[in-house]
C-alpha cells in the first residue's frame, strides 16, 4: 500500500497517538499538553486537506473516487473498513477548521480550569473522525462511544452548579441514543447478518416481506438515536442548556456534534433507503423533512426568547440542524441533488459562524453594564471566579489589544451575516441555493407544499435571527463603549474561522463544484457501493 492509501487512518491516529502521550504527563505540565494538542490539530488540517484531493481532485472527468483502507487486510464485507468519499472529506476538514481555533481559544486559560482538558479534546476528535471514515455500522457505534465519553468530560470541564446540572442532563440524554443505537444495530444484524453499510444497501432490495418490518424497526431506532444527537423536534430540548453551560472552547467544538447526527441520517438515508431501495425506498423521509421543520420553528422561537448569547447561539444550532434534516427528507423523497449540494454549502458556512458565535459569547459579557452585564447568570452559579476572570498570570500572558470592542463588532457582524443569511457572505449563497432549488422543483411538479413550506421557513428563521442578534448586539456592544479586555489568543481563534467563512465566499464557485458532486454521488450510491464490495486485499508483499 503507498503512504497515501495508509494517509486515510491518520485522521484516527493522530489524536489517537496525541492524547496518549498527554496522558503520560501530569497536570502541572498543561503546557506542553497544548501543544501536543495544537500540533495534532494542525496534522490533521494537512491531511484532511490532502483527502480533499484525493476524494475528488484526482477524479478523472469528475467522476468520485471512494477509497478504502482495510484494517487486517480483510476484503469487504468481512473485515474492519475505513471509506474516505467525497462527504467523509469533507466532514473531516470542517472538523480540522473548527478543532484547531477552539483548541487556540482554549490556550487562553480555559484548559487550565479542570483535569485532562487536552487529552479528552483530541479523543474527541478521534470519535468524531472515526465516525466520519467508517464504513460499517459496529464501528460507527464504537466512535460514536468514544466522541460522547469524551464530550461528557468536557462538558463538566470546569465547576459551577449550572454546568453539572446541564452536564448531568446532557449524559441521561446520550445514554438513551448510545441504547438505541445498539438495539438498532442488533436487530438489523440479527435480521441481515451484516453490519457493513454497502453490503446492507445491496440486501435491502432483496428483503423478504417477513425481513422488511425488522429492519424498518431497527432502522427507526438507529433514527432515534441520531437524531438525538442530531438534536431533531421533540428531541431537541437538551441542547441549549447544554452548550449555553459548556465553556466556550467547548461549545465551539460541539458545534460539530450535531453534524456527526446529520451526517449518519444523509449517509444512511440516502445509502440504504435511496431510490435504488426497492419497496423501503424513502423510508422515513415525510418524517424527517416533518420534524426537520418542526425543529427549525422550534429553534427560532428560542433564538427570540433568549437573553445572552450562548443560549441563543445554541437555539441557532436547531435552526441550523433542522435546515439540514428537512433538505435530507425533501432529497429522499424527490432524489433533490441541487437542494443538497447548497445545504452542505450553508452546512459548512453555518458551522463555522456558529462555532465563532460560541466564542465571542464570553469577551463580549466581560463588557460592564448593558444587557450582557444585566442579564447574566450569577457568577456563584457558573463558578466565574475560577474561569472567566483574567487573572494576573493571564493577562501578562495574554495582554488585551486596542480596539477590542471594534474588532468584536466586526466579528459579531460576519457571524450575524452568515446565520441570517445575508449578502455577502457563505450563510446567504448556500440559503439562496437551496431556495432557488426549492422554488424550481415546485415550478415543475406543483403542488409540494412541503416545498413551499420549507422556502417560507427559511426565509422565516433567517428573519427570526437577524432580529434577535441585531438586538443583543446593539445592546451588548454599541450602547456600551467600555473596552472589556481581549487576549490575542481570544481573538485570533475568532477571525480565523470568520478569516475561513470569507474564503469560503470567495472561493464559492470551486466549492459549490465539489459539493455539487457529492450531492450527485450520494443520490446515485452506485458508486460508493461497488468501491467497498468490489476493492480487493493487497495480499502478502511479493518480495
Amino acid at each position: 500500500m503507498t503512504l497515501p492509501v495508509h494517509m486515510l487512518v491518520m485522521p484516527i491516529l493522530v489524536p489517537l497517538l496525541a492524547g496518549a502521550i498527554m496522558l503520560m504527563y501530569d497536570e502541572r505540565r498543561r503546557q506542553l499538553k497544548l501543544s501536543i494538542g495544537l500540533v495534532s490539530c494542525l496534522l490533521q488540517l494537512g491531511v484532511a486537506m490532502a483527502l480533499i484531493d484525493r476524494a475528488g481532485g484526482s477524479a478523472v472527468e469528475g467522476r468520485n473516487i471512494v477509497t478504502l483502507y482495510l484494517l487486517g487486510d480483510w476484503p469487504s464485507p468481512y473485515g474492519i473498513v475505513l471509506v474516505l468519499d467525497r462527504l467523509s472529506a469533507v466532514m473531516l476538514l470542517l472538523t480540522a477548521l473548527v478543532a484547531l481555533p477552539a483548541l487556540l481559544y482554549a490556550g487562553a486559560g480555559w484548559h487550565r480550569n479542570g483535569q485532562h482538558f487536552s487529552p479528552l479534546f483530541q479523543f474527541l476528535l478521534m470519535g468524531v473522525n472515526g465516525a466520519f471514515l467508517t464504513g460499517d455500522l459496529f464501528n460507527l457505534f464504537v466512535f460514536f462511544e468514544v466522541m460522547l465519553a469524551a464530550s461528557y468530560g468536557l462538558l463538566l470541564h470546569g465547576t459551577g452548579r449550572v454546568r453539572v446540572g446541564a452536564g448531568l442532563h446532557y449524559i441521561a440524554v446520550n445514554l438513551l441514543a448510545a441504547m438505541l443505537f445498539l438495539l438498532g444495530v442488533s436487530l438489523i444484524y440479527g435480521t441481515t447478518g451484516t453490519l457493513n453499510m454497502a453490503d446492507l444497501a445491496t440486501r435491502i432490495p432483496r428483503l423478504t416481506d417477513a425481513e422488511r418490518p425488522m429492519v424498518h424497526a431497527a432502522a427507526a431506532l438507529l433514527a432515534g438515536a441520531f437524531l438525538i444527537k442530531a438534536a431533531m423536534w421533540p428531541l431537541c430540548f437538551w441542547l441549549p442548556n447544554a452548550y449555553g453551560a459548556a465553556s466556550p472552547p467547548v461549545a465551539a467544538v460541539f458545534s460539530l456534534l450535531t453534524k456527526v447526527g446529520v451526517y449518519v441520517v444523509i449517509r444512511l438515508g440516502l445509502l440504504l433507503f435511496g431510490a435504488q431501495a426497492g419497496l423501503s425506498a424513502g423510508f422515513g423521509s415525510n418524517v424527517l423533512a416533518a420534524g426537520g421543520m418542526a425543529t427549525m420553528v422550534f429553534g427560532a422561537i428560542g433564538v427570540l426568547q433568549a437573553q445572552d448569547l450562548g443560549r441563543m447561539t445554541g437555539n441557532l444550532v436547531l435552526v441550523s440542524s433542522g435546515t439540514l434534516l428537512t433538505v435530507v427528507g425533501l432529497a429522499l423523497i424527490y432524489d433533490d441533488a441541487p437542494m443538497l449540494t447548497a445545504a452542505l454549502y450553508y452546512m459548512i458556512a453555518s458551522t463555522l459562524a456558529l462555532a465563532a458565535l460560541f466564542l465571542l459569547a464570553e469577551p463580549i459579557g466581560r463588557k460592564e453594564g448593558g444587557i450582557a452585564g444585566l442579564l447574566a447568570i450569577t457568577a456563584e452559579a457558573f463558578g466565574l471566579d475560577a474561569e472567566d476572570d483574567l487573572d494576573e498570570e493571564r493577562a501578562e500572558q495574554n495582554r488585551p489589544i486596542p480596539g477590542a470592542t471594534a474588532l468584536l463588532g466586526l466579528a459579531f457582524l460576519s457571524c450575524v451575516l452568515v446565520v441570517a443569511g445575508l449578502p455577502p457572505l457563505a450563510g446567504f449563497l448556500g440559503k439562496f441555493g437551496m431556495l432557488s432549488g426549492a422554488i424550481e422543483r415546485v415550478t415543475v411538479l406543483p403542488g409540494l407544499w412541503g416545498h413551499w413550506a420549507f422556502v417560507v421557513l427559511l426565509i422565516v428563521t433567517g428573519f427570526c435571527a437577524l432580529v434577535a442578534l441585531s438586538r443583543w448586539g446593539i445592546q451588548s456592544l454599541w450602547a456600551n463603549t467600555d473596552e472589556p479586555p481581549l487576549p490575542v489568543l481570544e481573538i485570533l481563534p475568532i477571525l480565523m474561522l470568520i478569516g475561513t467563512v470569507a474564503l469560503l465566499t470567495i472561493e464559492a464557485e470551486p466549492a459549490l463544484r465539489y459539493l455539487d458532486r457529492t450531492a450527485d454521488a450520494l443520490t446515485r450510491n452506485q458508486v460508493y457501493i461497488g468501491g467497498v464490495m468490489t476493492a480487493p486485499p493487497v495480499g502478502p508483499d511479493p518480495s
